[in-house]
């Protein structure tokens, strides 16, 4: 399988799903391959933490690719790897695009303000031009960095499951200082200790949707 993690905005969490969900497929013992097509280079620079720092923890394998080289070298290497996660980045560019063409499946998160929400329409016709190329592609949004209470994220929810493009999935991902203690220390939030069972809870609900794990 081969997901992307993409949007067209950037602080909506995207390297944090990755890296959280590139983690769990190695601990699931997938032989998991992670892409890098970010300018930001977050989930190398995870990687790199995480192996300098947690020897002990599982493994699974980091690269970086950019432009055209996302979608054949995906190519190329989909025949080795059981998984390919693919982290694009938060903007409209040539290696999400490249990546989109190849992908199984793409994950759009979204923070529940208006200024994220309201970039669902250019989400939903990218994703509309990728099926041109790409027609098996299925596409899901979901709300990350939730506020803990409050009506943005019942009005995000309401806006992003009006779209017909991208299916609305009820996974919320809340705003824990967990994710970031975790992703600071190299590790996915289901390894932090103590632990955030909020947050497990919440990861693994998405885990299992997009791997259709019972």
């Amino acid at each position: 399988m081969i997901i992307v993690v993409g949007g067209i905005k950037g602080g909506s969490g995207k390297s944090t799903v990755a890296t959280n969900l590139a983690v769990m497929c190695a601990i699931a013992k997938h032989d998991v391959l992670l892409i890098d097509a970010d300018d930001q280079e977050t989930a190398s620079d995870f990687t790199a933490l995480r192996n300098e720092t947690q020897s002990d923890k599982v493994r699974y394998t980091c690269i970086k690719l950019t432009g055209a080289a996302v979608r054949t070298e995906t190519l190329r290497l989909s025949e080795k790897y059981q998984t390919i996660i693919i982290d694009s980045g938060g903007r409209d560019t040539v290696s999400q695009r490249a990546a989109l063409t190849v992908a199984d499946v793409a994950l759009v998160p979204f923070v529940p303000r208006s200024f994220d929400v309201w970039t669902l329409e250019k989400v939903s016709n990218l994703i509309e031009e990728i099926k041109t190329i790409n027609p098996n592609l299925q596409s899901y949004t979901f709300i990350n960095r939730a506020d803990a209470k409050g009506q943005d994220n019942d009005d995000a929810a309401g806006f992003l499951g009006e779209t017909t493009v991208l299916t609305f999935i009820d996974v919320v991902l809340g705003t824990r200082k967990s994710f970031g203690n975790a992703a600071a220390s190299g590790l996915s939030v289901v390894e932090l200790k103590p632990k955030d069972t909020k947050a497990i809870a919440e990861i693994e609900t998405l885990f299992k949707y997009v791997f259709n794990v019972k």
